[in-house]
């Protein structure tokens, strides 16, 4: 007798044992895990920081339209630059970086310069949106040369300008003035088009 009732205590004892196991096993498996706080989401920077650019162009031998006496010429162009742009607030950004510039010319001797050099650095405020600078004030100080750099080599080119879009997203028209310490007139105009190329300056 004391068999079957030892059997049977240890009978409802294992049954209780695992009930209990079963209970507090399940009741992890369904609890899942602990909520965590959601960080509000940052807004993201739609605009580039950092924009590197490098341009070339060889225009084979063609005449110069309107003026036969001076002959016929070709023409190689290459620009690099390098700029970063620093948030202030918001959309605006304060941009800098440098570029160099040169055009080589040959053909017909006619007095004209065999090429000509630019090494400036960009200093920038704009307002940037989708990497497009809708308003800007921009400074180019550098020098601007043929063969050396002399004292009169130095200038600074500037220029202010607010764009609005002719098509939404893609292209844009351009209002705005210019000038530099040895520049007369003042100049102003402008479309830009993104993506493909067609930009008047």
């Amino acid at each position: 007798m004391n068999k079957i009732h030892l059997r049977r205590n240890l009978l409802v004892s294992l049954v209780w044992g695992l009930s209990i196991f079963a209970i507090f096993a399940g009741a992890g498996v369904f609890a899942g895990t602990e909520p965590e706080i959601q960080q509000p989401a940052q807004p993201q920077d739609e605009n580039s920081h950092d924009i590197f650019s490098y341009d070339s162009v060889y225009t084979f031998r063609s005449d110069f339209k309107d003026e036969p006496r001076l002959g016929e010429g070709d023409s190689y162009y290459n620009d690099f630059s390098y700029d970063h742009r620093f948030l202030i607030t918001g959309k605006w950004y304060f941009r800098t970086g440098f570029e160099y510039e040169r055009y080589d010319f040959g053909g017909t001797d006619n007095g004209l310069p065999n090429h000509l050099q630019a090494l400036y650095g960009h200093l920038a405020f704009e307002y940037v949106v989708k990497d497009h600078a809708g308003a800007g004030l921009e400074l180019d100080p550098g020098v601007y040369f043929e063969n050396r750099i002399t004292g009169d080599a130095f200038d600074i080119p500037w220029k202010i300008f607010v764009s609005f879009p002719l098509k939404k997203d893609r292209i844009f028209g351009v209002i705005g003035l210019g000038g530099a310490l040895y520049q007369d007139p003042v100049v102003g105009r402008g479309v830009s088009k993104t993506g493909a190329r067609l930009q008047f300056d």
